[in-house]
């Protein structure tokens, strides 16, 4: 099973998420939650379209870190 990064941001009144590794592939909800099981969902259809077109599923490649910043 191949692990993608997901950012998941703010967006006004929902959230709004996307993978750098899978280009196109992007998801809201009314919630972080929410917008991670959207997400999800959209990345398992996303994959399968991929995989019945006869096209390359992307690596993972991004690299995920915390930066800690004393305030």
């Amino acid at each position: 099973m191949k692990e993608y990064a997901v950012i998941i941001e703010k967006a006004g009144q929902n959230y709004s998420a996307f993978s750098p590794d899978v280009p196109g592939c992007i998801a809201t909800g009314d919630t972080v939650e929410e917008t991670e099981q959207n997400f999800h969902d959209a990345l398992q259809f996303h994959l399968d379209g991929l995989r019945e077109d006869g096209l390359p599923i992307p690596e993972p490649t991004t690299v995920v870190t915390k930066v800690y910043i004393a305030a």
